[in-house]
């Protein structure tokens, strides 16, 4: 029911974006603004709660706990580890948005400030930290925690509803458990299918700045296509071998890509930036993490801090299932730091590298990038690379990195698509994964022809309202089922001294 519901759904949406992409763009806009206005601070309220409650967890009695049985060991190195939930998590977004959000805000600011000076730059690099940085790593960590809790350590499926047993019963395996899995297939798969069409679009764009190929439907059709030949290909090899080498292979090329800019670039001015935006970033995370602006109505907030949170909780299924699964045998308070804190500190890394370079640049070289980058995004990675030494190779390899985030994504949304629609399997069988990485990709064709993306982008946002709610209840129940765990812990516990009492006392009358 579950497979057959979900890509029914999915296969309606696609038609009406290829046959009517205007209609479906301006409804899912009317939705998606709908969604904003009137529920703007529900989602400032639970994802900062998110974060609350992870760090909770971490920190409390429930920290020991492991995700697994208690002699369970980790499946994968903590270097592995890292490198496949960061590829997961949003490793193409940073290397796209790494030079191009920080110039975004610099040109238009929030809080009022003018756009173009010294204090926009401030803020457009605090912004930045944000919308990267704990807070949609927290929504990740509370779905994959739940996820491979009851998995791993409770013998549950693999599925979202299976979070829901402590608190749904036996209805988690009924009606409203199986709305539930359908609502985080279809978000993945929409927001899969949206990611090639627009990583498409990003590499064709590279591509024209870097040789001259032409920017049309058909190129990037084409790049589709060899894409999804490739993200295939490493899908059917298994998580050991493909997600886990092509994982490892981005992350080495990112650090290296990032330590070069780091070394060429202004160096000192990108240590001062990071230094002085954690600062700023710790010092002001609670009013930016509750900020709207109900008296003013700007519109700021809405177009970027809302939007993130409600784009990050419509992909929270897809990444939480895959880091849940590639987490086996961690405590909870290992993971909570691990998945929270590693990658938000990389990504402030990259983005004072990055965009502190595109406003060094900007501000006291008097190189227009961010005039660039308003007229197309696309170039301002590559427009900053180019006035560095060896720019153009590097901006090669820049485009090589998107392309290999980019198969990593895919053939990562392709594993947990699978897994979710053959009732939590953890290892989805090769002809499943096939059939939903063919079909990821001809969605993100038919949409890229028929100009329905930007729509189907924004359709999947609108599900962040039911799915936050989703995920709040994932917290209860996660709660109602530690505080059990915790109990019979502290049983053995006593169990085992009483015994170890028994035995000092027998040998001491003997």
């Amino acid at each position: 029911m579950v497979l057959f519901a979900s890509i029914s759904i999915i296969l309606i949406f696609v038609l009406w974006g290829a046959f009517a992409p205007n209609q479906l763009a301006a409804s899912a806009n009317m939705l998606f603004d709908w969604s904003i206005r009137n529920f703007g601070w529900f989602f400032l309220i639970s994802t900062f709660g998110f974060l609350i409650f992870s760090f909770f967890l971490a920190f409390s009695k429930y920290g020991r706990i492991k995700l697994g049985k208690d002699d369970d060991e980790p499946e994968y190195s903590t270097a592995s580890w890292f490198a496949m939930l960061f590829s997961a998590g949003m490793g193409i977004g940073l290397v796209f948005w790494g030079v191009a959000e920080p110039l975004s805000h610099f040109l238009a600011p929030p809080e009022g400030a003018g756009g173009g000076t010294v204090d926009a730059a401030r803020l457009a690099m605090r912004y930045s930290f944000f919308h990267w940085g704990l807070h949609p790593w927290a929504i990740y960590t509370t779905i994959a925690l739940a996820l491979a809790y009851f998995q791993f350590r409770k013998g549950e499926k693999g599925l979202i509803s299976a979070a829901f047993s402590p608190l749904l019963g036996d209805r988690s395996n009924g009606i409203i458990g199986k709305i539930i899995d359908i609502l985080a297939i279809i978000a993945t798969a929409f927001g899969v299918a949206t990611s090639l069409g627009l990583g498409a679009l990003q590499i064709n764009g590279g591509l024209n700045h870097l040789f001259g190929l032409s920017v049309s439907p058909f190129i990037q059709v084409v790049i589709i296509g060899i894409v999804t030949i490739m993200f295939l290909l490493s899908a059917t090899t298994g998580l050991d071998r493909g997600i886990r080498i092509l994982s490892n292979t981005n992350l080495l090329i990112a650090v290296l890509l990032m330590v070069f800019v780091l070394i060429v670039g202004p160096t000192s001015f990108i240590l001062d930036i990071f230094t002085t935006t954690l600062g700023g970033y710790l010092q002001n995370i609670i009013n930016m993490s509750l900020r709207l602006t109900p008296f003013t109505q700007g519109k700021w907030v809405g177009a970027w801090t809302l939007f993130y949170w409600a784009w990050w909780i419509a992909w929270g299924p897809f990444v939480g299932t895959f880091i849940a699964r590639v987490s086996k045998g961690r405590t909870i308070k290992e993971f909570v730091l691990g998945v929270l804190l590693v990658p938000s500190l990389f990504g402030f890394i990259w983005f004072a590298v990055f965009g502190g370079t595109g406003l060094h640049l900007e501000l006291f070289d008097h190189f227009p990038i961010a005039d660039a980058a308003k007229q197309d995004v696309t170039s301002a990675l590559f427009l900053t690379l180019e006035q560095l030494p060896l720019g153009v190779f590097i901006a090669a390899i820049a485009t090589a990195l998107i392309i290999t985030f980019f198969i990593t994504s895919a053939d990562s949304a392709t594993f947990v698509l699978g897994m979710l629609s053959t009732k939590g399997n953890p290892n989805p069988a090769n002809k499943v994964k096939v059939v939903w990485g063919v079909l990821q990709s001809s969605i993100a064709i038919v949409l890229l022809i028929s100009g329905g993306l930007s729509g189907l982008q924004t359709a999947s946002i609108v599900a962040a309202v039911p799915f936050a709610i989703i995920i709040i209840g994932m917290c209860v129940s996660l709660m109602l089922a530690l505080r059990q765990d915790e109990k019979t812990l502290r049983a053995k516990e006593l169990k085992r001294m009483k015994k170890l009492d028994e035995l000092l006392s027998n040998q001491s009358e003997a």
